[in-house]
């Protein structure tokens, strides 16, 4: 097992041979239709899924440092450009996908894990804490990149410390200081990304987490359009106000650019109808933004991470 380095100013080194061969599945020209929630996508140069933490470390190390990089969860929030993604694509879904109880409450949980399962997981095991990750749509790697939120509660308010992976393959543990943390938003001096996290929750004294899950999906499947192609929400909420809000009160809603349309259901939500290309789904967000800007004077700041070439 690489060992895991907690002093973020020790020096980078490789903890493998770069000749070690990997023994995950490696793929080239892979179309990434399907696997972003908005089923659309060009194609990735390169794609590959490690066989587990220790030979994602020897594959990172075999890289040539200015490869880019793009780690893919369930491909929620993504959109790749019809122009391809020129660089590899780190598939860890289905791989970095364990869940182990801590004592005092805690619980690790690596990146590749869908946040709902964490959050019935955490109900299952009489922990209080994670109930809002049941309406997050992705895997936590994505939920502690982008401080993702629902209901409320924010990803790194559970979080105790992290355990990241660098260019060199070298494992670090950091820890929520280490990071500026903000709405939407995660920053860190380090090029690293994330594999693991260790949560501190609370007993579930009121035996009631499975109550507000419960509650909070029946309020998501009112009020969002379950069941078609989408990023979930495209916009950050302004202060003060809701994105949803501004985009209906342009007039928006129902709008499409191609297949790509503003949901009548929830204005925050871009749907992909059928057929839409990444471009029209950019296109559609530009439009959002620029009329926004002009009928209420506010910039959204898309949530949803565009990659790859046009």
């Amino acid at each position: 097992m690489p060992a895991l380095r907690t002093d973020p100013r020790e020096s980078a080194l490789p903890v493998v041979n770069a000749m070690n061969s990997s023994s995950g599945i490696l793929r080239q020209d892979v179309s990434m239709e399907q696997y972003c929630s908005w089923r659309t996508g060009g194609l990735a140069r390169q794609w590959y899924e490690p066989a587990d933490l220790d030979d994602l470390c020897r594959f990172i190390a075999t890289l040539p440092h200015t490869e880019p990089l793009l780690w893919l969860g369930l491909g929620s929030n993504l959109l790749v450009r019809d122009g391809g993604f020129p660089g590899t694509v780190i598939s860890i879904a289905r791989v970095l996908n364990r869940i182990e109880p801590l004592a005092d409450h805690g619980v690790r949980v690596e990146a590749g894990v869908p946040c709902p399962k964490l959050a019935r997981y955490c109900a299952a095991e009489g922990l209080a804490g994670a109930e809002f990750l049941v309406g997050i749509p992705g895997t936590m790697g994505g939920a502690l990149a982008m401080n993702a939120g629902a209901f409320g509660g924010e990803t790194w308010d559970i979080v105790d410390s992290v355990e990241t992976l660098d260019r060199y393959g070298i494992r670090h543990v950091r820890r929520p200081e280490d990071f500026v943390i903000d709405y939407r938003q995660v920053r860190c001096g380090h090029e690293e990304w994330f594999v693991a996290a260790c949560l501190r929750l609370r007993p579930d004294t009121d035996h009631k987490a499975r109550e507000r899950m419960r509650g909070w999906l029946q309020q998501r499947a009112e009020t969002q359009p379950m069941g078609q192609p989408s990023c979930g929400s495209v916009f950050r909420n302004p202060p003060g106000d809701h994105a949803a809000r501004l985009i209906e009160a342009s007039g928006l809603k129902g709008h499409c650019i191609g297949g790509a349309c503003v949901s009548d259901k929830h204005a925050n939500f871009i749907i992909n109808r059928g057929g839409a290309s990444a471009t029209d789904i950019e296109q559609l967000i530009e439009l959002i933004r620029q009329t926004v800007k002009a009928d209420h004077d506010i910039e959204l700041q898309p949530e949803v991470h565009i990659v790859g070439n046009p």
